[in-house]
């Protein structure tokens, strides 16, 4: 399946087959797929938590408020990762670049996030999650296969649950598998001139 496709055809199905799971050899395709989404600065902040065992993936239900799809799904992946990324050792994160680039950029990455502070820091790593989130969930559909992005959880059952190291953060869970039924029909999408606009947002009337 084509991209264009996959982002027309991509929904949030809620119905699985429990009884099918995802090749090993797919599921690493799809991971190293994810690993290719953007970091500001190469920090690859962004960390992926992989529950395909049974036991915990009811206990990753019990705290979704028991919603069949965390159980249901081939893989439920806890998207989350490390606000403070950049503070470590980020030389590797350009080990492969011409030495004047590493000279030029790796200093930059300690002055910008320490100069912004945390909130930043928290704000960046939401932002890298959810371009990975969204990358996993395309390329799923040009797998083949459906997703469900989920943030309906305890944020704090699921750390405990997934042994979330202290400093980490929870962006938010997508679960990947065989549907068993197609999604509910769209909701409801707002008209273009709402929600796109040229250059600027139009002059408030009055």
């Amino acid at each position: 399946m084509d991209t264009l496709t996959a982002i027309r055809e991509r929904r949030s199905v809620k119905n699985y087959d429990p009884n099918f799971a995802i090749p090993e050899e797919q599921l690493r395709q799809l991971l190293d797929l994810a690993l290719l989404s953007p970091t500001s600065f190469n920090i690859q902040n962004w960390r992926f938590v992989v529950v395909r065992d049974a036991q915990q993936k009811k206990q990753l239900r019990a705290a979704a408020w028991d919603q069949a799809q965390v159980t249901d799904a081939s893989v439920a992946i806890v998207i989350c990762g490390d606000p403070r990324s950049w503070a470590k050792e980020p030389e590797r994160y350009w080990r492969n670049a011409p030495e004047s680039a590493r000279e030029q950029i790796v200093p930059m990455i300690r002055q910008f996030y320490q100069s912004r502070g945390e909130q930043v820091q928290h704000d960046e790593l939401m932002r890298s999650a959810g371009i990975a989130g969204q990358t996993i969930m395309l390329a799923a559909k040009a797998m083949g296969y459906d997703s469900c992005p989920m943030i309906g959880f305890d944020p704090d059952q699921v750390a405990n649950i997934i042994g979330l190291p202290d400093g980490h953060e929870i962006a938010f869970m997508v679960v990947v598998g065989k549907a068993t039924q197609p999604a509910q029909p769209r909701g409801g999408q707002l008209d273009k001139s709402e929600v796109v606009f040229f250059d600027r947002f139009p002059a408030a009337n009055g």
